[in-house]
């Protein structure tokens, strides 16, 4: 059973969400076939995640990932060869694969090790969207400075 979510009262009552909400609309509608290839998402630490996908049968140089702002893309492509005549073909020769990543998530980096490819994330906030500690101080208040008066003898000419 599948329920189809109206999103249209959060759009009107929210200001800054739209990535958000966009992102759940989108996954909402979208109905997921692609099994392939099979992956994990592991988080090893509080700001630390790694993807492990298996990609058996390809090289490295027959992998791309690439991250354009908030998506991460791992393309796979086998070279094809001209001379070889399939009478069934049932290993894939190429893929796609997206996660859509939270704000600030980088990919650190990436290894293929027995067909199993890893990417490391590290999500790094900007120090200055990081909580600071305001201090408190503790005395008298602090004067207020006297606000500055306008010379009223000087008249325009």
């Amino acid at each position: 059973m599948r329920t189809n979510l109206d999103f249209a009262p959060l759009f009107r009552s929210s200001i800054g969400f739209e990535r958000m909400l966009n992102a759940l609309e989108t996954a909402s509608r979208a109905e997921t076939i692609d099994t392939w290839p099979p992956y994990d998402i592991i988080k090893t630490g509080d700001d630390d995640y790694r993807i492990a996908m298996a990609v058996a049968g390809f090289s490295p140089e027959e992998l791309a990932i690439t991250q354009e702002q908030n998506m991460l893309i791992v393309l796979g492509q086998k070279a094809n060869g001209d001379d070889v005549q399939y009478l069934h073909r049932g290993i894939a020769g190429r893929f796609q694969r997206r996660f859509e990543l939270a704000d600030h998530v980088k990919v650190v980096d990436a290894g293929l090790v027995d067909g199993l490819l890893t990417i490391a994330l590290k999500r790094e906030i900007p120090e200055e969207m990081k909580p600071r500690q305001i201090g408190i101080e503790t005395g008298q208040p602090r004067s207020k400075a006297q606000p500055k008066q306008i010379e009223a003898g000087k008249h325009a000419a």
